[in-house]
């Protein structure tokens, strides 16, 4: 038996594309997010304070996915 080939595309990453989604903003400052590199279905939760995480997402020049809380959570400074 033969198996198929896998389909390449669909295995090709784009490590220049960074995604963040913020999970929750708590009350002590601190940004709950996932941060993905090329492909957005794959990410690391990671938790910074407020003016790190826009440090981060402007160092990581990231692109926003939507968010499961609030659109409003995703603005990126």
């Amino acid at each position: 038996m033969n198996p198929e080939p896998l389909a390449t595309d669909s295995l090709q990453c784009d490590v220049s594309r960074k995604f963040v989604r913020v999970l929750k903003r708590r009350d002590n400052g601190f940004i709950e997010f996932e941060f993905s590199i090329g492909w957005p279905e794959l990410a690391v939760e990671l938790m910074l304070p407020q003016r790190a995480f826009e440090a981060f997402c402007r160092a990581q020049q990231v692109r926003p996915l939507g968010d499961p809380i609030d659109d409003r959570t995703t603005t990126i400074v």
